[in-house]
């Protein structure tokens, strides 16, 4: 299965974050939207990091002081993509590789067009796993 499908399904929204956003705005984003990871874009299609909660939590750290900061001095920079035609399984060796939950969808220009998180590749399949149980059952049942 692509990454097509997947987005099909979730849809192609993004929430991103502007790089000169504060940290305080990025948690409350978050906590609105109920999402993991924002990509971080001045333009909303160009990507310019990623930033999640575990990045907040890293911050925090260092002092509540740092909630006014811009979260571009929080971001990961350095963003694994991947194009909408990559297999699941490709997507599910990238995320344990890099040992990253959220994966930016991008086109041939590079430019933004969805998000996969681990849960969506959860979701995904455990979806396929129960077509397979029910096509086995389906063929038991039916005497082969």
């Amino acid at each position: 299965m692509q990454l097509t499908t997947i987005l099909s399904t979730k849809g192609s929204a993004v929430i991103t974050i502007h790089p000169e956003a504060s940290i305080a705005g990025l948690v409350a984003m978050l906590a609105e939207h109920s999402v993991g990871a924002l990509v971080v874009s001045s333009d909303g299609s160009t990507i310019s990091g990623i930033v999640s909660e575990r990045d907040v939590v890293r911050a925090l750290n260092h002092g509540s002081a740092v909630l006014d900061a811009p979260v571009a001095s929080i971001m990961t920079a350095q963003v694994h993509c991947a194009p909408p035609t990559a297999s699941i399984d490709e997507l599910m060796h990238l995320m344990t590789e890099r040992r990253i939950r959220h994966v930016p969808i991008t086109g041939d220009t590079g430019d933004l067009i969805g998000i996969v998180s681990i849960g969506d590749v959860v979701k995904s399949r455990l979806s396929e796993l129960e077509d397979e149980r029910a096509a086995l059952m389906d063929y038991i049942t039916r005497g082969g």
